[in-house]
């Protein structure tokens, strides 16, 4: 069995250490390591994460390889420090049956960038009017156990309710796109100052408020978990921490994007800011960083949601709606979370690793860098800053927010179960 001996990295931002790896473990962290024949990696003061889990991946595939497929997406992933994604299930065919899961985690098998976990539709073919086969789905070889709609709202009670009560049996989650459809048709942007300076039509911060309200009540009403999906507003963050304090099961995530970027950027009609939810206000933007600082958002997801050139260099209204985010991800967070003292590295992990694993039930990742866990790991200069340049992407998409932006840190070494997949920056 081979044997990596990463030398001298801080280990969730603490103090200099060695880490040595055995084969698909981690055998031993100190001072002072040494092995025979390792292969040495010199960290310099560099800090070592656990591999990074994104619970809200868009990969496209099976359907829109022009987008992305499997393989470009899992090898962006390794690009980002990520080993493990959660694929969505807005694919053409909708992953909606086992048949379909299993070919979207086989073809993660195949990759060896990056495990995929392929999440499951609520309902069948995202109509919102009929359960899909939950159960087949969590009995089948991929294993589902996080089911959504995401692209679109489970918005009827009664079938969000029910698919509460399925999940409950096996330990499922349901992760809502919180988006009251009434209350967004023709929205192109944020409803506030700009969009009514622009003559956009707005997306209101109370058509993700009402659904994420209703839908805590019925989880805590069912007994069910409930996760809440790229959560944008201030309005929001204070209903999810109501619903904690009231011990009702629910999670939530925030995207890097909504971390950094407002809707003031939409004064340049630029389709690369187009994205549902949309950005908000800077407001909303301060309350969002300050949540997941105190907890009440759980993790950071990326929403990596890849387009061809043609479906974003458009016109505004024509424009799809997403942004990539996979490459960029661990960039924004230092630039907006840890910059500004608001998460060390310890916490970084906790949002980006150990949560998202937990909230998912990814076995093996999100584990601590300790003696025989295993060894997915990422390696962070954090004391990098570059411009983002999206023709270096390993994702076939380069719809990026950041191109040109000067963000901090850079991924430099990723490891999946030992295995190196990104050396110096580059895939392997």
């Amino acid at each position: 069995m081979s044997k990596t001996l990463i030398r001298g990295a801080k280990v969730l931002g603490g103090e200099p250490q060695d880490v040595l790896i055995d084969g698909s473990v981690i055998e031993a962290v100190g001072r002072g390591l040494s092995a025979e024949g390792a292969e040495v990696v010199e960290a310099g003061g560099k800090v070592l994460l656990p591999g990074l889990v994104d619970l809200h991946t868009h990969l496209r595939e099976p359907g829109r390889e022009d987008s992305e497929t499997v393989l470009t997406g899992t090898r962006a992933a390794a690009s980002g420090g990520y080993t493990n994604v959660f694929a969505m299930a807005n694919t053409f065919p909708v992953a909606d049956t086992a048949g379909v899961v299993e070919q979207v985690w086989r073809l993660g098998q195949e990759s060896g960038y990056c495990d995929v976990q392929p999440i499951g539709a609520v309902t069948v073919g995202l109509e919102g009017a009929k359960l899909a086969e939950l159960g087949a789905m969590h009995e089948s070889a991929a294993g589902v156990t996080v089911f959504s709609d995401d692209g679109k709202c489970v918005h009827d009670a009664v079938i969000m309710r029910r698919a509460l009560e399925y999940v409950k049996a096996f330990g499922g989650v349901v992760a809502q796109h919180a988006q009251e459809p009434r209350l967004t048709e023709g929205a192109q942007m944020n409803e506030g100052i700009v969009s009514a300076e622009l003559g956009l039509g707005g997306w209101p911060a109370v058509a993700e408020e009402s659904i994420i309200a209703r839908d805590v009540l019925l989880a805590e009403h069912v007994g069910s978990r409930v996760h809440i999906c790229h959560l944008s507003t201030a309005g929001s963050v204070e209903i999810v921490r109501w619903a904690k304090s009231r011990g009702i099961d629910v999670t939530a995530e925030v995207t890097p994007h909504h971390l950094l970027l407002t809707d003031e950027l939409v004064r340049s009609y630029n389709p690369v800011y187009k994205v549902n939810p949309p950005l908000r206000t800077e407001r909303d933007v301060l309350a969002l960083r300050e949540a997941l600082a105190d907890g009440t958002i759980d993790i950071v997801a990326t929403d990596h949601a890849p387009h061809p050139h043609e479906d974003k260099d458009c016109e505004w209204a024509a424009a799809a709606m997403g942004m990539v985010g996979l490459e960029t991800a661990l960039s924004v967070v230092q630039e907006t979370m840890v910059d500004t003292g608001l998460l060390d590295w310890a916490g970084v992990a906790d949002r980006m690793s150990f949560k998202p694993a937990k909230i998912g039930q990814a076995a093996g990742h999100g584990r601590p860098v300790s003696a025989g866990e295993p060894a997915n790991l990422t390696l962070v200069d954090t004391a990098y800053r570059g411009r983002v340049d999206p023709a270096g992407f390993a994702s076939r998409s380069r719809n990026t927010p950041y191109e040109g932006r000067e963000l901090p840190g850079r991924v430099t070494h990723t490891w999946l179960r030992g295995k190196a997949t990104l050396v110096d920056g580059k895939l392997t």
